[in-house]
């Protein structure tokens, strides 16, 4: 009897390390959701499901630690997984949005495009792209928000296209930036600025990506501090 309880125990562990890779993979599927809105021309549609993936990619983590999915789902890699998700909903959506019209006029967003693309998938790539105490190497390929203040404050296109290029230089460089949920240091500051974030962009979202000067404040107050905190991280040990 005691053995068999033990067996459903682990079978029921297993379903849920198992769980989780299904719930990581599904950030796939919202990334077609974003880009079927991006084909429709509605950007705040296709920001709603980046945001929702962003959210699955924020508690896919913690649960495979909780689940030991390493050694309960071993079938499939969840690092893996987690980059093939990252780069459709980080990368690729993000980067066809610049294609629309209302967002870079031609041929900058095509250039934009193919800067990103390439350059991401030589990021992603990266077995060193992250330090021993879990910030990110360079700039880490997060076009969702980079796309997601373009879209915002609506610069000319080649003022966007230059910011974008910037980052993608970045990406490459000798600098840092945080890992918001697994880097411990300032980590209640950062949690608290990351929730103000959250709740600029989703009344940038509320108003149709059309911010108010609140919701672009709390943008860009938030956008100087993560870029700051890796600015101030530079030249100090790791802990």
């Amino acid at each position: 009897m005691g053995d068999s309880g033990g067996e459903e125990e682990d079978n029921g562990s297993r379903a849920l390390a198992y769980g989780v890779h299904v719930l990581t993979a599904l950030g796939a599927a919202l990334g077609f959701l974003a880009l079927q809105a991006v084909f429709a021309g509605n950007l705040t549609v296709a920001f709603v499901w980046l945001g929702v993936a962003l959210v699955v990619d924020a508690v896919d983590g913690p649960l495979a630690r909780r689940f030991a999915v390493k050694s309960r789902a071993k079938r499939y890699d969840g690092a893996l997984l987690d980059l093939v998700v990252d780069f459709v909903t980080y990368v690729f959506v993000p980067a066809a949005m610049l294609l629309r019209p209302e967002v870079m006029a031609a041929p900058y967003g095509v250039i934009a495009g193919l800067a990103v693309t390439l350059a991401s998938a030589l990021y992603f790539a990266d077995t060193g792209m992250k330090t021993d105490d879990w910030w990110f190497r360079g700039f880490p390929a997060v076009w969702n928000i980079v796309v997601f203040y373009v879209v915002a404050f609506a610069p000319p296109s080649w003022l966007a296209l230059a910011l974008i290029l910037v980052a993608t230089a970045l990406m490459f460089l000798p600098v840092v930036f945080v890992h918001p949920v697994r880097v411990r240091r300032w980590r209640w500051l950062t949690l608290a600025m990351l929730a103000l974030w959250a709740i600029a962009a989703a009344a940038t979202l509320w108003r149709g990506m059309v911010p108010d000067a609140w919701s672009k404040a709390g943008l860009a107050l938030a956008a100087c501090y993560f870029v700051g905190l890796g600015l101030a991280r530079a030249g100090m040990p790791a802990r």
